[in-house]
Order: structure tokens, then C-alpha cells, then sequence
């Protein structure tokens, strides 16, 4: 079990209600006092002896740091005056994967995972967390990079799903599902060309399901790595639907199946 669990919380200090913390100092106090930051924006061009101090302590912590213009920053910020860099703060802290599933063995229950491949969209993630914590997942895995976190748009969309679900994240999907599946679990992938139907699936035991992107679905490396590749049925003149549409669909079918009905 991860110790930070049952470390305080640290203040968050100068961190907005939207989890927007801007300004050198602001931003170099909150790695330090071991904020949960998703992602570092700063500004492209520049060379400062404090902003390249803010990206190489963020990424010794795993912490994305990404370029951005001018006009990205003035967006973001809500001061004004963001000296050219904006970290953008976690609603809470992320889990470990192995927290994830020792949940599932705590409720005496087969693990159901959801692993979301590159949601950029934060209202689809928050989606996502809302319908997987109904359904009784156990847990939400991310990776970091390209994806969407726990920012306060996420949190609000889960409507309030966050707080009772934990989400981890990982640096590289494909590792991820190799573990799962050392772990016991089989990788369903939802895929509209998929071979198999999603109601022929056997959602019954230790499952992660996978959600492709909202434009390309998922990625080869993580396609070719799943064990099954599962679609959902359609009647209509489209042949897509909204990822977290289709993330209700596939845990709501898992759970109609673990229910026995």
C-alpha cells in the first residue's frame, strides 16, 4: 500500500478553486510543498534560470511539462501575470495501480478496471470516471502523457465520482496492460472493427476494459496488446459513438453479466 496515503494532504497554497497555479515562485512553493500537479505549461523561447529549474525538478517527479505560446498561457491565466509558466494542480491524489487492485480484493470481487487511452477531452474523462464508480469498477487507469487528469473540470464532470473512485496513472499503456494480464486479468478493447460482439464478450471475471480516443480510438501498440477486441453493435447510419458513451455501454454490460441477469 502507497505510505502517501496516510501522509496529510500538503497546502496547496496559492492553487485556484480551478487548480490554475501561476507565477515562477507560486509554482517552484508548490513542488516543493508536494502538490499533485498533472502538467507544467511553459512558455516556448524562454530561458531562465528559474523556469528550468521549475522543469527539471517537475520532471525528476514524473510531472509533464509542456511547451506553450503567449497566447495558451494568457488563456489559462487568472492573474495576468504568469511570468511564463502555469502548473496545473490534481484534485486529488493519484493511485498506484497496485491500490487499485488490492480494492478489488478487498471486496472479494473479480477486478474491473477501465484504462482510457489518450482522453484529451476532460468532460469525456470525467464521463468516464462517473459511469465506471456506478458501475462498480474498481478503479480508472490513465496514462500521462496526452490524456486528460484530475483537473477541477474533470472533477466536476465525474460529479463528484473522484472522491470514491481512484484513478492512477502510468507512463506507457502497453507495459500496463502486460502487467494486468500477469495479474490474472483479460484486456478487452472496444473497437468498431473488433471481431467479437460485445454481447458474446465474457465480461464475467477479472477484466480491464479499454477506451480508445475521442478521434482515433486506440492506439496500435495498445490495440495489438489486448486479448480481445470487442464492438458494439449498431443499427443506425453511424458507426461511432462518443467515447464515454461507449465506456457506459461496455461496464453496464460487465455489470449485467456479474450480476447474473
Amino acid at each position: 500500500m502507497n505510505d502517501r496515503q496516510h501522509r496529510p494532504r500538503p497546502d496547496r497554497g496559492d492553487t485556484a478553486p480551478d487548480g490554475i497555479i501561476e507565477g515562477r515562485n507560486a509554482v517552484i512553493e508548490a513542488l516543493r510543498a508536494g502538490v499533485d500537479i498533472d502538467k507544467i505549461f511553459i512558455m516556448k523561447g524562454e530561458v531562465d534560470t528559474a523556469l528550468g529549474h521549475i522543469a527539471s525538478t517537475a520532471r525528476s517527479r514524473g510531472i509533464v511539462v509542456a511547451d506553450a505560446d503567449k497566447r495558451k498561457l494568457d488563456g489559462m491565466s487568472r492573474t495576468h501575470a504568469h511570468q511564463g509558466v502555469i502548473a496545473v494542480a490534481a484534485v486529488r491524489a493519484y493511485a498506484t495501480v497496485e491500490e487499485i487492485l488490492q480494492r478489488a480484493r478487498d471486496k472479494g470481487e473479480p477486478p474491473l478496471v477501465v484504462v482510457c487511452d489518450e482522453l484529451s477531452d476532460p468532460h469525456n474523462l470525467g464521463a468516464v470516471i462517473r459511469t465506471a464508480e456506478c458501475a462498480g469498477a474498481h478503479g480508472v487507469i490513465i496514462p500521462k502523457r496526452r490524456s486528460a487528469g484530475l483537473t477541477a473540470v474533470v472533477a466536476k464532470t465525474s460529479a463528484g465520482a473522484v472522491a470514491h473512485l481512484p484513478v492512477a496513472r502510468v507512463a506507457n499503456l502497453p507495459s500496463l496492460l502486460k502487467q494486468l494480464k500477469k495479474e490474472g486479468l483479460w484486456v478487452f478493447g472496444s473497437a468498431a472493427d473488433g471481431p467479437t460482439r460485445l454481447y458474446d464478450a465474457d465480461l464475467k471475471g477479472p477484466a480491464a476494459i479499454v477506451i480508445g480516443s475521442e478521434g482515433d480510438g486506440m492506439s496500435r501498440l495498445v490495440a495489438e496488446t489486448c486479448d480481445v477486441l470487442v464492438h458494439i453493435p449498431m443499427k443506425g447510419k453511424l458507426n461511432s459513438l462518443n467515447a464515454s458513451a461507449a465506456a457506459a455501454i461496455l461496464l453496464y454490460e460487465a455489470l449485467r453479466q456479474r450480476l447474473g441477469s
